[in-house]
């Protein structure tokens, strides 16, 4: 039978030892590429304008996720508050970039354990999903420590930006089961621009060789419900800005052919995106197309794709009471 591998980390007692290391280096925070180097312990704020404990927006199950994350059951999903990206384009800026309003959802270690419990044992939910996670690693493992002997046992995804120490992710090694990172561009001069995201590049495809090491190949039971492994996310963008010929060009000749990707053709021009001409349009049926025969061009065959239409229904309301998504 098929056990995430925090448990065993957790009865070995490498879990604590980690989660203690991680925790110590937000004293001068270097969790992610943007080595603030404040003391986040006392309350400093730096780029992510997050503390010491972790901020939660939105706890719930997701049936919109890749099939064998949601399966039939859905994705126990933790929208982390605040971001280390500045995207002009976000589609979840109103928790991402509306700082001064998520602080005010801190949440304690025991709270959010209690709510991965729930997830689990009241929803059904597969897995546990952390979105926008790349900030709260240290958080992530207390947390844990906390879940684990209140009997938390189904996989961890790590669902991020791509813009991610590669240190840190190494410290998760074991801990989390399946990664789903984005591969969002190939320039660092549009990323940069964009995003905010000095060296965004280096940092995402360095974390994604990273990730492929620890989990490999994605792997699913007998119900087609992922257990572990890889599934890399490139969200088609207007004008070719996403670089998507060089990005997958890379991933298949630097991680592997047969990994599986995720094809995503949700792009609309959400928060500010209306105010840069290249992004104030949705993706045209051409270039949707140049980027879905780049797939067979270079043999990457293993994944999912989304149909034009899909903006329609990728579009959520984290002020909406009962559920982001409709």
């Amino acid at each position: 039978m098929f056990e995430t591998g925090y448990l065993a980390l957790y009865r070995s007692g490498e879990l604590k030892r980690r989660a203690e290391a991680l925790e110590a280096r937000l004293a001068c925070c270097d969790i992610c590429p943007r080595n603030c180097r404040i003391n986040r312990l006392q309350g400093e704020m730096g780029f992510c304008h997050s503390g010491l404990l972790p901020i939660v927006d939105t706890v719930c199950q997701h049936l919109g996720e890749e099939p064998p994350i949601s399966g039939t059951k859905g994705s126990g999903t933790v929208f982390f508050g605040n971001c280390n990206l500045r995207c002009v384009y976000c589609q979840n800026h109103q928790i991402s970039q509306n700082w001064r309003k998520e602080q005010a959802k801190e949440i304690s270690f025991q709270v959010l354990a209690e709510k991965l419990l729930y997830l689990q044992n009241e929803l059904g939910c597969h897995n546990i999903n952390f979105v926008s996670p790349s900030h709260f690693v240290p958080q992530i493992l207390k947390t844990l420590l906390l879940a684990v002997p209140m009997g938390l046992k189904i996989p961890l995804v790590y669902n991020t930006s791509g813009y991610d120490a590669l240190e840190t992710i190494k410290t998760l090694d074991g801990v989390v089961d399946i990664y789903l990172p984005d591969l969002r561009y190939a320039s660092n001069k549009i990323a940069k621009f964009y995003s905010q995201a000095p060296n965004y590049v280096e940092h995402a495809r360095n974390a994604i060789k990273e990730m492929y090491r620890q989990v490999g190949n994605l792997t699913i039971d007998e119900n087609e419900i992922a257990q572990r492994g890889l599934i890399v996310r490139h969200l088609i963008l207007p004008g070719g800005l996403a670089g998507s010929e060089e990005s997958l060009t890379w991933l298949t000749k630097e991680v592997s052919p047969d990994v599986n990707l995720s094809l995503m053709a949700q792009y609309y021009p959400a928060h500010h995106a209306a105010l840069f001409p290249a992004l104030a349009r949705g993706i045209t049926e051409t270039e949707y197309d140049e980027v879905v025969d780049l797939l067979d061009q270079l043999g990457i065959e293993n994944g999912w794709i989304q149909e034009m239409s899909a903006p329609d229904n990728y579009q959520p309301d984290f002020e909406r009471e009962s559920h982001p998504f409709q």
